[in-house]
């Protein structure tokens, strides 16, 4: 049993992003939603018996459980066999910048065909560069297509949407013609103000204050969004988590039914993303900057898959091949 909230045993098993399966009275139980860096706790659901992953910020007192590695199996993910095409045959380095983009974006727009058929969800987590690149109208197209059912980002996306929305601009920027405008510096801020007299997203769009841009079309299509902050946030937004456990929570409460997941344009998200989601679900991270893949390998995410491109092209080139105008 956990000593205390918030505390494991001693030699509590220190869970792996793999999939799990736990030997319980001759019946090995598979672990639901694998999460690497967690305990498992075993608990009874609908009178049958189930296991786990749980954060150590989230255990109780009293909670059983799983202590040592004796009863615990992990399996690895299957490997195409070498020369073998599956989905993501075209990748045969997990960082790739010299590859047929074109036939990258047609690939993953056939992944996320083949989701979406098969009632799985698509989760985004995007940045701000979303915005600053000029991409915002084709992740609009794509979230009216459907095929944005869950955004995690930052208060930056959802601020630099909003102040497009609201003023044409981002980091005060014109994105018609590239160039700063007189007193464009304040526009973030007057955004950021905008929404939080209105009280929230929803409310701005529901009372006509917000009417164009990628919040606007998740809202306007009912689907979930999860913004948490960070210490350098303005603001921020009255919809973003401050307190980053309770946003931890909020990001792990919409991972049941995702099918796969795409991180574009964001280091410190695509990380935290990766750190919650189970092996099993295929992970494609777009950047400019291929660190930001290699960091997000490197911390766990063994089956992310790296494309290095201007986000603003990808996007384009993604909603041409699922949300043609």
């Amino acid at each position: 049993p956990a000593p205390s909230d918030g505390v494991f045993p001693d030699d509590f098993y220190s869970t792996t992003n793999l999939e799990t399966l736990v030997r319980l009275d001759k019946e090995w139980l598979r672990v639901r939603q694998p999460e690497m860096d967690c305990g498992l706790v075993v608990t009874v659901d609908s009178g049958a018996t189930v296991v786990r992953t749980v954060p150590v910020s989230d255990v109780k007192a009293g909670d059983a459980v799983v202590c040592g590695a004796h009863g615990v199996r992990v399996e690895l993910p299957p490997q195409a066999p070498r020369g073998e095409e599956d989905d993501f045959g075209f990748m045969s380095s997990s960082v790739s910048s010299e590859k047929p983009q074109a036939l990258l974006v047609r690939q993953i727009a056939e992944r996320m065909r083949e989701v979406k058929a098969a009632g799985q969800k698509v989760l985004w987590v995007g940045g701000p560069a979303v915005v600053h690149t000029g991409a915002a109208p084709a992740m609009v197209r794509l979230v009216r297509a459907g095929y944005v059912d869950v955004l995690f980002a930052g208060n930056a996306l959802a601020t630099h949407d909003i102040e497009s929305a609201l003023f044409g601009t981002s980091l005060g920027v014109d994105l018609a013609k590239g160039s700063g405008v007189p007193h464009g510096h304040e526009h973030h801020i007057r955004a950021i103000n905008t929404i939080r007299a209105a009280g929230s997203i929803g409310a701005a769009v529901a009372s006509g204050v917000l009417t164009g841009g990628v919040m606007h079309a998740m809202v306007q299509a009912k689907k979930p969004f999860v913004l948490v902050g960070s210490v350098r946030d303005d603001g921020p937004l009255p919809d973003v988590y401050t307190d980053v456990i309770e946003g931890q929570r909020a990001m792990r409460a919409e991972l049941p039914g995702v099918g796969f997941a795409i991180m574009v344009a964001t280091m410190l998200h695509s990380i935290a993303t990766g750190n919650i989601l189970p092996a099993s679900i295929p992970l494609v991270s777009v950047d400019i900057n291929p660190a930001t893949v290699t960091k997000l390998a490197d911390r766990g995410s063994a089956q992310a898959m790296g494309i290095i491109t201007d986000i603003g092209l990808f996007l384009e080139q993604l909603a041409r091949e699922l949300a043609p105008e």
